[in-house]
């Protein structure tokens, strides 16, 4: 207990600022400072916070009164509409639109797009919904936000504006006018007096979340909160500030290509993995409607070393273009370098083109790209990369329209993968002739079905170069 100073008819208690340890990773709390958390395992993130002592006491004269417990028939479910952004992309990223009371983080790169998106949906939302939104600036003043917005040509959108870093002021400001949209940009310059810690800290980041959090569900105004990201690409901040959102979507992409990939990784109102394809220009982001067109570019004038594959994000398929370049290495070691996928994979899979595949590669340099700069994990792609290696060895193009889906097992076999009538099925629609597909089961129905595109079965990667060349 702190020291007590006597004064002439009142008593003054001067209470210390508590200290605490909080890992900047997880947001484990500790009691003192150590320099790997137990919790997540991570070195050198626990840091020291200072928590101003007696600024939160209840008044005794206010009871308590805890919610009732209800049967769960007896609970009413909100049928209300969800709200359309005017985007069909990311409504479908959202699982259908927004719900009342969502709060949504947003994390990315700098530069990539964020604070353009947002200004971009909240802008529309409030022209042609006329929903009452507010765009709260941390980091720019009014003036930049509106010069930001004459460029992207909504400077006459009825949205409101203002500049805050005080969660306390913004709440109040927000009760004030209660607009049904708000987007804070961006959560790590918001800071609560109740903390003596700076903005962007674990404890500042996870307090002013929790107070927008509790305005947002009793109220129903839906919150966009935009996230900075770490070297390692996560969003920064304690681990906690995404469990505690309702939707969590990264922004994706590179500043050396026009694409944007709009990504739900956490989504309570849908499902997660969808994706959204964007384009950056000058003015604004745009829709990318024929998502698998954009990726491929040299489909008719196939060059060697080039293959076609499609891919699964989400529930949308892609088309895409994968590239290699097999040369003779004149130097000691050969090169391997992966563009766009695991470089682990690749040297995995040129192992079992070496061990089944009859090639000899290595003294050879390789290099691989996905073409788009788009990054791919799913295992569809194996046969596609093998098909990439061996026509750029033997300095062959594979068919024309010819596109390849599979697995590489480690023993040399071709393994089906998920959704593939889905696969086929865009692939038909975009006008291939040909597809190197696994061997099929005596009951695969998307074998059976698929007609107006010659499939041809490959059980062995050892079998790949008679089906894929002329």
């Amino acid at each position: 207990m702190g020291r007590v100073e006597r004064n002439p008819g009142k008593t003054v208690l001067n209470k210390k600022a508590k200290t605490a340890y909080v890992c900047n990773n997880c947001g484990q709390d500790f009691s003192k400072w150590r320099g790997k958390c137990d919790n997540c395992g991570a070195w050198d993130t626990v840091v020291e916070i200072k928590i101003a002592a007696g600024k939160r006491n209840r008044s005794s004269s206010v009871p308590l009164v805890p919610a009732q417990p209800r049967m769960l028939g007896e609970c009413s479910v909100d049928s209300s509409p969800r709200i359309h952004c005017g985007f069909p992309e990311i409504d479908r990223v959202l699982g259908g639109g927004l719900v009342r009371g969502a709060f949504i983080l947003l994390g990315g790169d700098p530069g990539i797009g964020k604070s353009t998106l947002l200004l971009q949906l909240s802008a529309s939302l409030a022209a042609t919904s006329s929903m009452n939104a507010m765009y709260i600036s941390g980091e720019e003043s009014t003036e930049q936000v509106s010069l930001r917005a004459s460029r992207l040509k909504v400077l006459d959108s009825p949205l409101a504006v203002f500049t805050e870093t005080s969660v306390q002021m913004i709440l109040q400001v927000i009760s004030d006018h209660k607009p049904e949209l708000v987007i804070v940009d961006s959560i790590q310059t918001i800071y609560t007096e109740d903390l003596e810690s700076a903005p962007g800290s674990v404890a500042q980041i996870r307090e002013c979340t929790a107070e927008l959090l509790k305005y947002a569900k009793t109220s129903g105004t839906v919150f966009f909160l935009i996230g900075h990201v770490t070297k390692d690409g996560v969003i920064a901040g304690p681990r906690l500030l995404e469990h505690m959102v309702d939707t969590v979507l990264y922004f994706e992409g590179d500043s050396g290509y026009q694409y944007r990939l709009l990504r739900a990784v956490k989504n309570r109102f849908g499902p997660t993995g969808e994706i959204a394809l964007l384009s950056m220009s000058d003015s604004g982001l745009q829709e990318v409607s024929q998502a698998s067109e954009f990726f491929l570019t040299n489909r008719y004038s196939p060059q060697p070393g080039t293959s076609v594959g499609a891919i699964l994000e989400g529930s949308r398929i892609l088309v895409v273009e994968l590239q290699a370049l097999v040369n003779h290495s004149h130097f000691g070691i050969p090169q391997r370098v992966a563009s766009g996928i695991n470089p682990k994979k690749l040297s995995l899979l040129l192992a079992v083109l070496e061990r089944h595949g009859g090639i000899v590669l290595g003294d050879h340099d390789i290099f691989f790209n996905v073409a788009g700069g788009l990054t791919v994990s799913e295992p569809s792609i194996d046969i596609c990369i093998a098909a990439s290696v061996l026509s750029s060895f033997r300095n062959k193009p594979l068919k024309h329209d010819m596109a390849l889906i599979g697995e590489i097992g480690l023993g040399g076999e071709v393994r089906p993968v998920g959704n593939m009538g889905a696969r086929i099925k865009e692939l038909t629609h975009l006008g291939f002739k040909h597809c190197v597909v696994p061997q099929p089961s005596k009951s695969a129905e998307w074998f059976s079905s698929s007609s107006d595109i010659q499939l041809l079965p490959c059980k062995k990667v050892g079998n790949l170069s008679d089906l894929v060349f002329e």
